[in-house]
């Protein structure tokens, strides 16, 4: 079923120039106090001459780094009793300063909604958002943004900046649950949402961001994503208007289980549903009268075809069409194979399969099979604009490419369930 795909030029690969200058601790109180001790002996034309050198190898690297420098000598603070100049402040900083290239091992997962802003699309176009899981040493994975146009099935990503934001930590609310804000000139591809809870401290994985309307009143972006603490999973949700306010809240209920829950884009019948996996295996729906507890679910379909065998997960959250609910789903058959297929729900009882695709929509070829974890393609979100859908998908865990699907054309080859 390929032929109905259109693969794009697309293909976005980490890049380990990306970096976030972060707080760096040395391991100890005692080691803390041992670099602090050797640079407060160091004369002031000294300290000036290292800062000069510092700035000069990393400032180009980052918008504010001595700003940055400044607010990790924080960590040195409290170890001092004497007034310092504000160069050896920053200085110091610079000691308890590290970079880390938040996408030198991979990036993938992605997914797209329509952009908050459309000011900018022509007539006929549209403005999109893309996240994509990026990961980095220890492979701790975050959560980053492009923008792009999109205009019949033609997809324009904007100049990427070379430069990240971490934003500010604004409010934390409890376990897992906080705020990130980022300031008004930082550009959206800047943006990036870093672990910032213990039971996320070894990633954000697999965003699933949605353009969620309730009635008469503003869209809101919602994601939901997997935090990893090294050891177990949680399932998390992001709430933004713009984003640039980003909230952050754990999911709470007996069926908040396995990964890739993925929230539909508005209420039925004054309840939001969402398309879960508990089992590992099959695919559920729930429904829920509050968006951040999910307590039942029921089966939506098992594994019946031989690249479904091993199990069976979404691709994001299902897209409304004039035939019904168009979900995409993945699927793992033999050698541990990913496969990106498709099925459509009744739009007013999305509880019952209408129809299905008989054969795969994509599958691991000569150009997207290789990489960190082979044979796997995989995505997290797609939209349908101009009658194409747009399809961002993972490619080996490595890098992201886009595909483009004309929706009759596939919805031709569906089959029906009676």
């Amino acid at each position: 079923m390929e032929e109905i795909v259109k693969f794009t030029k697309i293909k976005l690969a980490p890049d380990p120039s990306r970096v976030l200058l972060q707080p760096f601790y040395p391991g100890s109180e005692k080691r803390l106090n041992n670099v602090v001790e050797r640079i407060m002996k160091l004369d002031e034309k000294k300290v000036e001459e290292l800062l000069e050198q510092v700035l000069g190898g990393f400032s180009g690297r980052h918008r504010n780094t001595p700003e940055i420098f400044r607010s990790n000598f924080k960590f040195a603070e409290a170890l001092l009793d004497r007034p310092l100049t504000p160069k050896r402040k920053e200085l110091i900083g610079a000691y308890l300063s590290k970079e880390y290239s938040v996408e030198s091992a991979a990036l993938f997962n992605p997914s797209i909604v329509l952009h908050p802003e459309q000011g900018r699309a022509e007539a006929g176009s549209a403005r999109i958002i893309m996240s994509l899981r990026a990961t980095g040493e220890g492979h701790i994975s975050s959560i980053e943004f492009r923008e792009g146009t999109v205009d019949n099935g033609e997809v324009l990503l904007d100049p990427n900046s070379k430069f990240l934001d971490a934003g500010e930590l604004t409010a934390q609310m409890g376990e897992g649950s906080y705020e990130v804000s980022f300031k008004g000139n930082v550009p959206l591809s800047e943006r990036i949402l870093f672990p910032h809870s213990p039971d996320e401290s070894h990633g954000m994985e697999d965003a699933r961001f949605v353009r969620f309307i309730d009635g008469n009143e503003n869209p809101v972006y919602y994601a939901t994503y997997t935090a990893y603490d090294g050891r177990k999973t949680s399932i998390g949700m992001i709430k933004t208007n713009d984003f640039r306010q980003f909230s952050v809240n754990r999911l709470s209920g007996s069926e908040v289980k396995d990964k890739g829950m993925a929230l539909f884009p508005k209420k039925i019948g004054g309840r939001y549903m969402m398309i879960s996996r508990q089992d590992g295996e099959n695919l559920y729906i729930m429904d829920s009268d509050e968006v951040y507890s999910w307590n039942k679910k029921s089966l939506l379909k098992v594994p019946v075809f031989d690249w479904e065998f091993v199990q069976l997960g979404n691709c994001g959250s299902p897209i409304e069409t004039e035939a019904g609910w168009l979900l995409l789903i993945h699927s793992v058959g033999a050698v541990r194979t990913y496969f990106i297929s498709a099925i459509l729900l009744d739009s007013r009882e999305p509880s019952r399969v209408k129809g299905y695709l008989p054969e795969v929509l994509i599958a691991p070829g000569e150009k997207t099979r290789e990489g960190y974890v082979p044979n796997v393609v995989y995505s997290c979100g797609s939209i349908i604009h101009g009658g194409k859908l747009i399809i961002p998908f993972a490619m080996a865990d490595s890098a992201s490419g886009v595909a483009v699907v004309d929706v009759n054309e596939m919805l031709n080859r569906f089959v029906r369930v009676i």
